[in-house]
C-alpha cells in the first residue's frame, strides 16, 4: 500500500466540524487560495508519510468515547485518494462520522473515480475553495461564504449537493 504525506494529527479538535473530533491534516494543494491557512501544507513533500501504524493510531485516538468523529483536512485531502483505503479500514473499526474539506466542489469531485470513491465514505463535506474576498468569521466551520456544508450520502443519492442539516453544522 503507497500512502502520501501528512502534516499533523490532532486527537482533540473542535475547530473543524461537530463535537470533539480527531483531525487529519494532509499535505498537498494546487488550489493555492490566497491567504491559505495552512500554506506550507501545500507541498506535497511536507510532513511525515503516513503508515499502517499511523492507521491505528488513528484508530485509537477514534476509539475514545468522547470523540464525535474525523475530519480530513490540509492540504488537499481529494489530492490525497490513497485517504479511501485508510477510511475504508477506520470504518470497519470504528463507527464515527467523517467530515472531509475540500477547495474542490461536489460537482468536480463527481468527475473524478478516485475522488468520489474517497467522497463516499464520507458524512459531510465542506467544499469549495477559500476565497479571501468572501471571507467571514462569523460562519461555523467555513472559511468564506461561498463554501457549503453538503450531506454526502444524500448528496451522491441525489446526484446533487444537498445542504447537511443546520443542528449538524453549528457549534
Amino acid at each position: 500500500m503507497t500512502y502520501g504525506r501528512y502534516a499533523q494529527i490532532r486527537p482533540l479538535d473542535i475547530a473543524n466540524g461537530n463535537g470533539i473530533r480527531v483531525s487529519v491534516f494532509v499535505t498537498g494543494c494546487s488550489h493555492h487560495c490566497k491567504n491559505c491557512f495552512n500554506e506550507p501544507y501545500q507541498d506535497p513533500r511536507y510532513g511525515e508519510r503516513w503508515s499502517e501504524e499511523t492507521t491505528r493510531e488513528l484508530i485509537a485516538y477514534l476509539s475514545r468515547p468522547e470523540v464525535a468523529g474525523l475530519t480530513l483536512l490540509g492540504g488537499e485531502p481529494m489530492e490525497n485518494t490513497w485517504l479511501a483505503d485508510v477510511l475504508e479500514t477506520v470504518r470497519k473499526a470504528v463507527d464515527k462520522s467523517v467530515w472531509i474539506y475540500s477547495g474542490y466542489t461536489f460537482e468536480e469531485i463527481l468527475e473524478d473515480p478516485d475522488k468520489k470513491r474517497l467522497l463516499a465514505l464520507c458524512d459531510v463535506l465542506v467544499d469549495g475553495p477559500f476565497i479571501e474576498e468572501l471571507k467571514n468569521l462569523k460562519l461555523a466551520f467555513r472559511g468564506s461564504e461561498n463554501q457549503r456544508i453538503l450531506d454526502v450520502q444524500k448528496s451522491l443519492e441525489q446526484n446533487a449537493p444537498v445542504e447537511a442539516p443546520k443542528k449538524d453544522t453549528q457549534q
